[in-house]
């Protein structure tokens, strides 16, 4: 399903709704824990176009990224992977922002964002290639227009504004968009991305999935204020959206997308969620997180409070929970199997994609260990189809 657009000949109205260079105003929210959805003077325009099936796409949508999210904790858990992100409790922020993008637009991620992955039409077996350790990246990038998830804490901030400066000197109208945890927030490479979108205004969103913990410390010891208030200092207009809300993330999205397009620069979205799960399978969160406060944001999930909005707009039918029962099931499987029959890689194939070009260099150091493997009689080992190329 794809939501993408702003709304039917709606790029130049509400401007009320694009955002604020002072303080951030208060928390966007569409849908309420309940399933209410609630009237919002300014961001019921950029989701008046979501039809009753659009809604439950975007719930199926949120289930199928929980199923993977499920099968892949399994996975490590069973020896499979190495390692594995946990998005659980995120699910709104990635498919609302996610289902808003066009295809032309470039996306940035951290290492978290495998439902955005999902939206962009990456294979799943390749979300999974990297933490099982057969490669050094899960996909091609300019195939789905998203860079492999980047572990370095918001070094793709900075990857994202350069884009974004490419994009405005092409002319074109597409959009980079980053995403990044709370704790990105307190890293150099964030705010030195955000000096230069402001200086140039280009055509960047950053999207902040404020999940309360980065690792074991808390926001609030990373923070006084709001996190979309610290944009502020910058001269990006910011927005605080609920982000166990899809409706209310898309909105936000569509706005910031909507002034990139437009020639208005960055926009600064923090999205308000919860790390229901450790940050990642190699974490214990109960050795520094309170379970009452994992007791309070469970009564703010996201996939229940869309299935609470559908139930009450009587969509919510046992046809429909099946159908999105059996695309999730169907999703793991895929991932699973893609997965276990992975083919281990060669011994050379550590020598490929290191240069873009043959470099003497690196042909010295592959033929050296090539001899290597070939003195333990295991002359296949010693073989690579592309090599240093």
């Amino acid at each position: 399903m794809s939501t993408d657009g702003t709304g039917q000949g709606g790029t130049k109205a509400h401007n009320s709704a694009q955002g604020t260079h002072g303080p951030a105003h208060g928390l966007v929210q569409l849908i309420t824990p309940s399933g209410e959805r609630v009237s919002h003077p300014e961001f019921d325009f950029w989701v008046r176009d979501i039809t009753d099936e659009q809604l439950c796409s975007l719930f199926e949508d949120m289930s199928v990224i929980r199923r993977i999210d499920v099968e892949a904790t399994a996975l490590q858990r069973q020896g499979e992977l190495a390692l594995w992100p946990p998005l659980l409790g995120q699910e709104a922020a990635q498919i609302g922002s996610g289902r808003s993008l066009r295809p032309d637009d470039f996306v940035f991620s951290s290492y978290r964002e495998n439902g955005v992955a999902y939206c962009r039409g990456v294979d799943l077996t390749d979300l999974v290639r990297v933490w099982r350790g057969n490669a050094s990246a899960g996909w091609d990038p300019y195939a789905v227009n998203m860079a492999t998830p980047q572990i370095i804490i918001g070094a793709q901030t900075l990857h994202a504004t350069g884009y974004a400066m490419g994009i405005q000197n092409d002319g074109a109208d597409s959009v980079a968009v980053t995403y990044f945890g709370d704790g990105a927030t307190s890293e150099g490479d964030v705010n030195e991305a955000m000096v230069f979108a402001a200086s140039f205004q280009v055509p960047v969103v950053f999207f902040c999935t404020n999940n309360h913990w980065a690792i074991s410390e808390p926001v609030r010891l990373q923070s006084h204020i709001q996190l979309a208030d610290r944009a502020t200092g910058f001269g990006i207009p910011s927005m605080r959206v609920d982000g166990n809300d899809v409706l209310a993330v898309m909105a936000a999205t569509r706005v910031a997308l909507d002034r990139a397009r437009r020639g208005g620069g960055p926009t600064f979205i923090e999205a308000v969620s919860y790390r229901m799960g450790p940050h990642t399978t190699a974490d214990d969160p109960t050795r520094y997180r309170d379970p009452n406060e994992l007791e309070d944001w469970a009564a703010k999930d996201p996939i229940s409070r869309a299935a609470a909005l559908l139930d009450r707009k009587g969509l919510l039918t046992d046809e429909l929970q099946q159908q999105v029962k059996d695309k999730a099931d169907a999703v793991a499987r895929e991932m699973r199997n893609g997965c276990t029959t992975m083919p281990d890689p060669r011994p050379l194939d550590v020598f490929k994609h290191v240069y873009s070009t043959p470099n003497s260099w690196l042909d010295r150091q592959q033929e050296h260990y090539a001899r290597y493997l070939a003195s333990f009689g295991d002359p296949a080992g010693a073989t690579s189809e592309e090599g240093a190329r």
